[in-house]
């Protein structure tokens, strides 16, 4: 017995058509759609304070509205966490809109992650829900079920435990279930997007993922049939290590053990998982706190041609006055610019300056009058990528936890009725796992200055202020070199910025992966802005072009 699960959304604002692509390009059973992120929830908020009746992904209902009678006729059932911070507000709307369109489904909704009454100065506080409010939802016959803030693999758990019969108890099946909704949860990121080995493939526009999970919970990653991209080893062990740590990896219905999963090419565009483990969750559940930290603003100067250190240095010193109130004042200097360059884009350098402050007033006017008033009396060539603005606010990202019971996970079904979801029944403290033995090392040999990327894939994340990045080699031979190459030390030399912090590295020596968790690169997260990739997401590609002595055997 075999249970089909599609993603068609990895984020909100993913593509528009992928709804209909997904359920009509195969079969289907279940359809997932993830819109959810840290940033997402702070943006949320802020529509929220606007309007109350606001706080959930719109785009989700202007996509339905073109999908919901196909999928009514295919009989494939919807589960997405599109309501945000209104779960029962989209519910609504939902129903509004098949009873216009004529369609009858029964909708259902998941509450209980809502405890921004219990973080007063929050603008969203928000515990991260589990798997079995959906299965309730579901077993109840639901056809679209609508959640807020579950964890995105819940999207797949859920499903799974209502059609396969799982308890909470069975932490093998749901282990698998959760390995299954991480790789689908990030959409065509599964399926060649965002690739460190993009040119393997054609990824002009990749198909969105799917997973054929079995009772047992193994599974396997395909898409459907004609569509673009591909599924490959490389492609699923780049989106497991996404946004994860080290070899438990906890949730709200069971730690799954990533250091247990085996993957294999199981024909052209599939790959099996299985020998998934699991272990009982820990005592608490993740909330995540969205903030409003103050007010940014942001000016790029353009320095052009000779003398490029000399005119930021001027600018620096003209601006300073206006900089002395401000809370938080940092300058980067980006050495784009060329010797005797072709073109006059070349031949420039950025210097960006970002100011924060809990006062609008000290990063507005009087920072951009500042920079405006410079036009006529700084360096030569003196001007900027964009007039700057009047400050805007930014919002701080941070994780608080409460116990499993600190909750009331409901399944509010579509004739009203209201199921509580019960709290796990067992919890296991999360303890690391031992550092597992390294392989043998390779053979000395002659060696080469070359990328570190000629020979392995990165993928990298964020979570909160931290950052993952997720090192992996596709050979054996290259395993053993990497174990033992790539120490959180020499990360650290690779990745200057990361020299005063936290660095840890976990194996994964089933994936022939390493991943590094860099603690606070990404300050308060990512709607703070703190560094130019607020989100690291190219952290990984930056590791990758630096140069490590590679063995010549490798290359």
């Amino acid at each position: 017995m075999t249970l089909r699960i599609g993603n068609a959304s990895g984020f909100y604002g993913d593509r528009f058509d992928a709804l209909r692509e997904m359920l009509t390009g195969g079969e289907l059973d279940v359809l997932t759609g993830d819109y959810l992120a840290e940033l997402t929830m702070l943006i949320l908020g802020r529509d929220r304070l606007k309007d109350p009746a606001a706080g959930y992904a719109r785009t989700f209902l202007r996509q339905l509205e073109d999908c919901l009678g196909i999928a009514h006729e295919r009989g494939v059932k919807i589960v997405t966490n599109a309501g945000g911070l209104n779960p029962a507000g989209l519910a609504d709307a939902v129903r509004h809109l098949a009873d216009r369109l004529g369609i009858p489904v029964r909708v259902a909704h998941v509450e209980g992650d809502d405890l921004t009454a219990r973080h007063p100065g929050s603008l969203a506080a928000h515990a991260y829900l589990g798997g079995f409010g959906i299965a309730a939802c579901l077993r109840e016959g639901a056809d679209i079920v609508v959640t807020g803030r579950v964890t995105d693999a819940a999207l797949v758990t859920g499903p799974a435990a209502a059609h396969f019969g799982w308890r909470g108890t069975d932490y093998d099946r749901l282990a698998g279930g959760v390995v299954a909704g991480h790789v689908l949860e990030c959409g065509a990121q599964a399926t060649g997007g965002n690739y460190a080995f993009f040119r393997d493939g054609d990824v002009r526009r990749p198909g969105f993922p799917l997973a054929e999970l079995h009772e047992d919970g193994s599974c396997v990653i395909t898409k459907h049939p004609g569509t673009g991209g591909f599924v490959d080893v490389g492609t699923v062990t780049a989106q497991l290590l996404y946004e994860t740590a080290g070899a438990r990896y906890a949730g709200p219905d069971v730690t799954t053990r990533l250091d247990t999963v085996r993957l294999g090419q199981d024909g052209p565009d599939r790959v099996r998982i299985d020998g998934v483990r699991g272990e009982a969750p820990p005592p608490t559940l993740k909330v995540g706190l969205n903030k409003l930290g103050g007010f940014r603003n942001e000016v790029v100067f353009v320095l052009t041609g000779l003398d490029i250190e000399a005119k930021a240095a001027l600018v620096r010193d003209q601006m300073e006055p206006a900089l002395g109130k401000a809370a938080d004042v940092r300058w980067e200097l980006a050495r784009t610019d060329r010797p005797d360059a072709s073109t006059e884009e070349t031949a420039s350098a950025l210097l960006r300056l970002v100011v924060r402050d809990p006062d609008q007033g000290v990063v507005g006017r009087a920072l951009s009058g500042a920079a405006v008033e410079l036009a006529l009396a700084s360096y030569p060539g003196f001007h900027v990528l964009a007039p700057p603005g009047k400050g805007s606010p930014y919002g701080v990202f941070e994780d608080v936890y409460v116990p499993h019971g600190g909750v009331d996970h409901v399944a509010v079904l579509h004739d009203g009725r209201r199921i509580p979801v019960p709290p796990a029944h067992d919890t296991a403290v999360l303890d690391d796992v031992g550092e597992p033995p390294l392989p043998e090392p390779p053979a000395p040999g002659p060696t080469r200055h070359a990328p570190l990327g000629l020979v392995a894939g990165a993928r990298s994340g964020d979570k909160g202020g931290n950052a993952n990045v997720g090192v992996w080699a596709r050979t054996d031979d290259a395993w053993r070199w990497l174990a033992h190459e790539l120490t959180a030390e020499r990360f650290r030399q690779l990745i200057p910025e990361s020299r005063e912090l936290n660095v840890t590295r976990h194996l994964l020596p089933r994936l022939r992966a390493l991943n590094f968790v860099v603690e606070g690169i990404l300050g308060a997260g990512v709607a703070a802005q703190h560094r130019f990739d607020p989100q690291a997401k190219a952290l990984g590609e930056w590791l990758r072009s630096r140069h490590l002595d590679i063995p010549e055997a490798l290359l």
